[in-house]
């Protein structure tokens, strides 16, 4: 890896570390230079702005999982099955990256257009999802549900906890650490029971 390269893998990770632990408003350019061990001049070189900085990292997270997203919703699983993996695979993502939805949140009141983009720009689609939800329906294998809301409520299950975060931490556990680790790891059982009971018929 030659040294630009891996300066700028550096600050990606700094700047990850940052944002968990201030938020993206809380962060700012000179401590995640600091964390990075480098000049808040080599920094803006690198990324001009802690906009920027985001964008990399949304980018970063979408990819490292995009070929697997895609493969899974282009796939010719049942729907319960993919629907499982999909909310592993999601929040998989979140558990890595926490910070992304408090990003995106921001930035969808800020700039809806720039979130849009980026999401597109990765690839993943859900009109083949929605086309498999409506004829798992026409076929009589689940209930009847409108696709779009099935696929908000996977997404909104997932990510509001994180969303969250530092209230849920304080309000509902306590902050006491254990507590709050069991509920993140029980969290995918807990969102499939939900999700698939309310879909699936009973032979």
């Amino acid at each position: 890896m030659s040294t630009e390269n891996s300066t700028g893998k550096s600050i990606l990770i700094a700047a990850r570390k940052i944002f968990v632990l201030k938020g993206f408003d809380g962060a700012r350019m000179q401590e995640i230079a600091d964390e990075a061990g480098i000049n808040k001049s080599l920094l803006h070189y690198y990324f001009r702005s802690k906009e920027n900085l985001f964008e990399s990292i949304f980018v970063e997270a979408f990819s490292q999982v995009q070929s697997n997203m895609l493969e899974l919703l282009t796939s010719e699983r049942f729907l319960l099955e993919k629907i499982e993996m999909f909310i592993d695979q999601y929040l998989d993502i979140l558990s890595a990256n926490p910070y992304l939805p408090a990003f995106v949140t921001h930035e969808i009141n800020r700039n809806p257009e720039k979130i849009l983009a980026l999401i597109r720009g990765t690839g993943l689609r859900f009109d083949l999802f929605n086309t498999q939800i409506d004829q798992e329906i026409e076929n009589g294998s689940i209930w009847p549900v409108n696709p779009q809301h099935l696929i908000i409520n996977i997404m909104a299950l997932c990510a509001f906890p994180f969303v969250a975060k530092p209230l849920l931490d304080k309000l509902i556990f306590g902050n006491v650490q254990q507590q709050i680790d069991e509920f993140t790891s029980n969290r995918k059982v807990e969102i499939k029971n939900l999700i698939i009971r309310n879909l699936k018929k009973q032979l």
